[in-house]
C-alpha cells in the first residue's frame, strides 16, 4: 500500500512540473507593442475640464401657512365614526346579559373601527393548538384574529376560522331600535 501512495505522489508531481512547463512556454517576453501604445496615449494632448459650478448655500426656513385655520396636512380628513351605543338603546327590547357586556364592558379591538365588507382575509395560519385567520384592513396593514376577536363595526364576534372563510356573530339594530343577533362571514379572497 505505501509504494502505490509513493507511486501516485510521483505521478502527480510529474504532471505539476509538465504543466508549469508548457505554461511557461505560452510566455512571450516581448512588451514593446504595448510600450508603444502607452507612449502614443501619453503623448496625446490632455483635454480641458471644466472647472465646477459653484454652489449655493442652503438656506433653512420653517413653513408657515398664511391661514392660521388651514387644515393640518398630517391629520386624516375625514373621520371613521362609530355608531354610538347610549344607555337608552342598551335597555331597549332584545337586549340580553351576554349582548349587553360584549357591546359595554369590553375595550374595542382594533378591527372594529373598519366596516366588515372592506375587510379582506388574505389566508390562514395553522398549528398544532391554535387556527388564525390573516386579515388585511384597508390602510394594507395585516392583522392576526382568532376566535374570540372583534372585527367590523357592527361588533362582529369571531366564531370559527376555516381555511376559506372566518364566520362571525355580528349584534346590530334593526329598524324598530330593537338588538338582535346575525350571521355573517368574511371570505378568502383568492387573486
Amino acid at each position: 500500500m505505501k509504494l502505490y501512495i509513493q507511486i501516485n505522489r510521483f505521478i502527480q508531481a510529474v504532471i505539476c512540473l509538465l504543466a508549469v512547463s508548457f505554461l511557461s512556454g505560452c510566455v512571450s517576453r516581448d512588451i514593446s507593442s504595448l510600450e508603444d501604445q502607452v507612449a502614443e496615449i501619453m503623448a496625446r494632448p490632455g483635454g480641458r475640464i471644466e472647472p465646477l459650478p459653484e454652489i449655493k448655500p442652503y438656506e433653512a426656513y420653517a413653513y408657515q401657512s398664511g391661514n392660521e385655520d388651514a387644515r393640518n396636512p398630517f391629520k386624516l380628513f375625514y373621520v371613521i365614526s362609530k355608531p354610538e351605543i347610549t344607555d337608552d338603546a342598551i335597555v331597549d327590547d332584545g337586549l340580553t346579559e351576554e349582548m349587553e357586556r360584549e357591546i359595554r364592558n369590553r375595550n374595542r379591538e382594533e378591527l372594529e373601527q373598519f366596516e366588515l365588507d372592506s375587510l379582506r382575509m388574505v389566508g390562514t395560519i395553522d398549528n398544532e393548538s391554535n387556527n388564525w385567520a390573516i386579515v388585511l384592513d384597508p390602510n394594507g396593514v395585516v392583522h392576526r384574529v382568532s376566535v374570540g376577536n372583534y372585527i367590523g363595526a357592527n361588533i362582529g364576534k369571531v366564531i370559527n376560522i376555516y381555511e376559506d372563510r372566518v364566520e362571525l356573530r355580528e349584534i346590530v339594530q334593526d329598524s324598530g331600535g330593537r338588538w338582535e343577533e346575525r350571521e355573517a362571514a368574511l371570505a378568502l379572497i383568492e387573486e
